[in-house]
């Protein structure tokens, strides 16, 4: 998890960097390729079996058009927002995936996580004020990145329970790639230039593909963090991602929250370590047996 946490802040770096001289399109077609190029062979030596059900395959495609559309949320964020501002906004998707697991499983959500998750919110509004006001409607769209990946969580709770995690993240990718490839033509076709692919320098190619790297090794590191360890003693690691992603935009692009969003990060992190320590307590009741 500490792994997952230092390198995928690299993938923002990478793909804020490759943003200044290709699309955003680009940049989350990119990453779908690379990975899918990295995991082929990974499923071929590890002799998994790369057919899947219908239904799972139905998922798989669900899960990769919440990938794309995380991806390109937040890189489209990235593009003219501090990292850490970014990171901080989409961290509410643990809030979301609460009221998701309540509203479409029926989990039970007590009145203290949905304060605490109100609470959270409200510190997203904290970071979102200042970079609202300088960047307009872009200092929004880490929120869509929040509820799509919320989504994309969901997903891959439900598949991997079918399908190896190597497995997954292959057909995730490969199925990105051809959800995209439409999208370019449409783009090329029509000469919409925000949805097009263009030739750029070596650098750049460089970036894009340390984009789909990090992406890829991340991903995997917190799978397999997850299966080796409880998601309750991993879950406030994860905050680390926050601390990492001020450092690495403060080293590569001189950013650095404004007091206001350090507050409203305060704010999120409080409110989400709240929810794991709570949830954590729950399990521990519902684990003691009834005397």
């Amino acid at each position: 998890m500490v792994a997952f946490c230092a390198i995928a802040p690299l993938i923002d770096v990478a793909a804020k960097m490759a943003s200044q001289s290709v699309t955003v399109t680009q940049v989350t077609f990119s990453r779908m390729v690379v990975q899918a190029v990295l995991m082929a062979p990974v499923v071929m030596v590890m002799r998994q079996n790369a057919g899947v059900t219908r239904r799972a395959f139905g998922l798989l495609i669900l899960r990769a058009l919440m990938l794309i559309g995380s991806t390109y949320a937040f890189v489209g964020a990235v593009q003219v927002m501090p990292i850490a501002d970014a990171l901080a906004i989409a961290f509410v998707e643990p809030f979301i995936l609460l009221a998701l697991g309540f509203l479409l499983f029926g989990d039970q959500v007590g009145p203290r996580r949905i304060l605490a998750s109100i609470i959270g919110f409200l510190g997203a509004l904290l970071v979102i004020q200042p970079n609202f006001a300088v960047f307009g409607a872009v200092a929004l769209y880490p929120l869509a990145t929040a509820g799509f990946f919320a989504v994309y969580m969901l997903l891959t709770r439900r598949i991997t329970r079918e399908v190896p995690p190597e497995t997954m993240q292959f057909h995730t990718a490969w199925i990105g790639v051809v959800l995209m490839l439409p999208v370019l033509a449409l783009g090329h076709g029509a000469d919409i230039a925000l949805l097009r692919m263009s030739d750029a320098p070596l650098a750049v190619w460089g970036q894009l593909a340390g984009v789909g790297v990090a992406a890829t090794v991340s991903h995997m590191a917190i799978t397999y963090a997850l299966r080796y360890a409880p998601s309750a003693t991993l879950a406030p690691l994860h905050y680390l991602e926050i601390v990492n992603a001020a450092l690495f935009g403060w080293l590569f692009f001189g950013d650095w929250p404004n007091p206001m969003s350090w507050a409203g990060i305060a704010v999120i992190v409080s409110s989400g370590l709240y929810i794991i320590a709570r949830e954590r307590r729950l399990a521990r009741e519902a684990r003691v047996p009834a005397r």
